[in-house]
């Protein structure tokens, strides 16, 4: 069982010094992520045959990129090169009452200046099992989101299942494109083609112009979940999260296949790094499927990968199978392993 991956992957800068704030950090670490390279890298960690495909400019940093995809396992045959940039983000990690913050870098960069006709789909696709795409693409620009719906056709067209994940950046979307509803247009035409959405309740009402009223975030998931499946005959995942404090979470998901419901229990975490942890819970979820294990297993491990992907720095997950297993059976308590 093989797995594409489609989206920009960026240069990640984070203080040097754990949870500095961007306006007086001296150095940085440097790492390469994007939401569907981190599920990509999850994966191949996971031993699955895993390929990605992006634009990265043709100079030492694309190549520094290429060799951080390849470490995990990653075929990057498919990988174009040109443009001009790699986009770049920063983040700053959030304590206690002070969130994380986020700035992105990305403008012009060689994958948001993707052109139609630069990936042969047909190719990429031919023999594999599963296609991965996420909703930031598509506010890069009109090219990559029309690309990712073609992705989508062909891999509908070619019997190869679709996993969708609703990612929505309000940031990278302008006031106009939002109120004109442009998001929801593409979302739209990519999930008719989809076999899973993963979501939450902020992208899906952001997206969607969705209120949920249910007071409890389980119940809440379950309305998401049946509002996607409603609308786009596909199964659903829906992550729930309840804020302690920056440092501190509780989290549980829900999955929604073939009108049956299942939910997991509620994780308490305190939080090293919150970024990439909903692409751990992806990865998750994919591994269980792509093993054909039962429906709750398979959310129950998720979920699991969801939690401990927030005790480590980096948006990639390195936690093997049988550590996120572990946690899915219940042994929380944290002792020393000897």
């Amino acid at each position: 069982m093989s797995i594409v991956f489609f989206g920009e992957i960026m240069q990640r800068l984070t203080p040097a010094q754990p949870q500095q704030k961007l306006v007086n950090t001296k150095n940085y670490a440097v790492d390469f992520a994007g939401a569907e390279s981190n599920v990509a890298s999850s994966l191949g960690r996971l031993g699955h045959q895993v390929t990605f495909v992006t634009k990265l400019p043709h100079n030492p940093i694309g190549d520094h990129c290429l060799a951080t995809l390849k470490q995990y396992g990653i075929d990057t045959t498919f990988c174009q090169r040109g443009g001009e940039r790699i986009g770049s983000y920063f983040i700053e990690l959030g304590a206690s009452i002070r969130p994380s913050r986020v700035v992105y870098d990305r403008k012009y960069s060689a994958f948001s200046a993707i052109q139609t006709g630069e990936f042969n789909w047909q190719t990429i696709l031919q023999g594999k099992s599963w296609l991965f795409l996420g909703g930031i693409t598509p506010a890069l620009s009109e090219n990559c989101a029309k690309e990712l719906v073609i992705a989508a056709k062909t891999a509908n067209q070619m019997g190869v299942k679709v996993a969708f994940d609703v990612n929505f950046r309000r940031s990278l979307w302008t006031e106009a494109q939002q109120k004109a509803g442009v998001p929801e247009h593409y979302f739209s035409q990519i999930l008719h083609y989809s076999d899973l959405a993963f979501a939450n309740a902020g992208s899906v009402a952001d997206v969607f112009a969705q209120t949920f009223h249910e007071k409890h975030p389980i119940e809440q998931a379950k309305r998401i979940a049946s509002y996607l499946n409603n609308r786009f005959n596909l199964c659903a995942a829906i992550t729930c999260r309840e804020h302690n404090s920056a440092s501190s979470n509780q989290l549980a998901a829900v999955y929604l296949e073939k009108g049956e419901y299942y939910l997991t229990n509620w994780l308490e975490v305190e939080i090293l790094d919150r970024l990439g942890t909903g692409d751990a819970f992806a990865a998750g979820l994919l591994h269980g499927l792509l093993n054909d294990w039962s429906c709750q297993h398979s959310i129950e491990f998720a979920n699991a990968a969801f939690a401990l992907a927030h005790t480590c720095y980096g948006d990639q997950h390195w936690s093997d199978e049988q550590e996120i297993n572990t946690v899915a059976q219940g042994q929380i308590s944290g002792h020393v392993i000897r």
